[in-house]
């Protein structure tokens, strides 16, 4: 099964055959409702529009809840359509869920990181800083020091590190094992961390 939608609950550990402690990502993944089907006779390509997490109706646009009902399920927070090749024939209406995958699969995360605001070069860049408080310096230790370019070029060149805002963009983990599957509270544990905060939406694929 390509992908599926979920939400990030938080990290733990379980222990393996061999008493192993292995950190990893408890994972809510689905269930999600395909919504809509692309072909390439109507639109030129193929893909899978799947939505996840119920939402109220006061709170959907009279455009978005008629394309839910056409699918026959609830308005949806999180809507992706992936273009992949996916190993069954998927319809309107049907349900992508954890039973889809299988235990020691190997799977892709996508998710929104942590944003960390306006950060400075040492955060951001892993800089060392100017160096040690001597010689009268004043709040030098974590600056970024002379930026190089002199009478030529006479300026920065494009790309340069410096400070900035950190954080709060689109991260993509691969080749994460799936450690264990809980189908009945649709949960998925997946080893290793990956982006984004508690509750933040992810995108899981094959």
């Amino acid at each position: 099964m390509p992908g599926i939608i979920g939400k990030k609950i938080g990290m733990t550990s379980v222990f393996d055959a061999d008493g192993k402690n292995i950190p990893c990502t408890v994972i809510e993944a689905g269930p999600c409702v395909v919504t809509q089907v692309r072909s390439n006779e109507i639109d030129g390509y193929e893909a899978v529009q799947l939505a996840y997490d119920d939402k109220k109706e006061k709170q959907t646009s009279n455009a978005l809840i008629g394309h839910f009902k056409k699918a026959n399920t609830a308005p949806k927070y999180k809507v992706v359509e992936t273009i992949m090749d996916w190993d069954r024939e998927l319809k309107l209406g049907d349900v992508v869920t954890v039973a889809d995958f299988e235990e020691n699969d190997w799977v892709d995360v996508t998710g929104i990181s942590k944003g960390k605001g306006f950060q400075g070069v040492v955060k951001r860049h892993g800089f060392a800083g100017v160096g040690g408080q001597t010689h009268g310096q004043h709040n030098r230790a974590r600056a970024l020091g002379s930026l190089g370019a002199s009478s030529y070029p006479s300026r920065v060149f494009k790309g340069k590190k410096l400070p900035g805002r950190m954080g709060g963009a689109r991260v993509k983990v691969l080749n994460l094992r799936i450690l264990k599957l809980i189908p009945e509270s649709n949960l998925m544990l997946v080893k290793g961390s990956i982006p984004g905060a508690k509750g933040s939406y992810i995108i899981i694929e094959d």
